[in-house]
């Protein structure tokens, strides 16, 4: 059975729940990210957005919302449609909303690289070769300076620090980790290298789903 995307999203209304705790984190890295970004325009990419929870609202609030030009790309319309909405009831004229695969790099050609990339609930639900490849992908999505924000569980086996070694290989620092006794898996690593072109026409990753994932483990 599929999994209910629409329906998963219910975890974020429930303080107490891991989702509503990384949720907190990216969205704080998401606004220091803002803080420390340069004066003027600004470039933002969220992959597979959801309904958008992580980066709209950062967007609302903080000084510097109206200076970002960002895409948020979603396949479930249930999804993209409250994140279209969230984004008009904000005012946030710079931030569109496509209903498209989000693994494709062709969605992101006219705005790469970007002064931030979120790749947030897909490193869970992909093979651990996707998350490489996604990662290498990353030099090509982010500018010089900007900041890839990225999640992933802290269960054993523990990838986040291959998925750093990762990001190091393809020219990004760390700035923040959480680690396993925090329990939410929330990274932000910073650009230091020169992008590369944008390949047009490759899909990045095949999105699985972590109840998949599981089960073929589990074999």
């Amino acid at each position: 059975m599929t999994k209910d995307w629409y329906a998963w999203h219910s975890d974020y209304d429930q303080p107490e729940s891991a989702l509503a705790r990384r949720l907190a984190e990216v969205r704080q890295r998401v606004a220091d990210a803002l803080d420390a970004a340069p004066p003027g325009p600004l470039r933002a990419l969220s992959l597979c957005a959801g309904q958008g929870r992580d980066l709209i609202p950062v967007l609302a609030a903080h000084p510097r919302g109206a200076d970002v030009t960002a895409r948020l790309v979603e396949l479930d319309p249930r999804n993209a449609d409250p994140a279209r909405r969230a984004a008009a009831d904000a005012g946030l004229t710079g931030v569109e909303v496509v209903t498209a695969d989000a693994s494709l790099t062709d969605r992101y050609a006219d705005l790469a690289p970007a002064d931030l990339v979120l790749a947030c609930g897909i490193f869970g639900n992909i093979s651990d070769d996707d998350i490489r490849a996604t990662v290498r992908h990353c030099a090509s999505l982010c500018a010089t300076g900007g900041t890839v924000l990225w999640t992933r569980h802290r269960r054993e086996p523990d990838l986040v620090p291959v998925i750093c070694e990762w990001f190091a290989e393809e020219g990004f620092e760390p700035v923040a980790v959480n680690s396993p006794a925090e329990g939410v898996g929330v990274g932000a690593h910073r650009f230091t290298g020169t992008p590369r072109p944008l390949a047009p026409g490759v899909r990045m990753f095949t999105f699985v789903g972590y109840d998949v994932l599981e089960r073929t483990e589990q074999r």
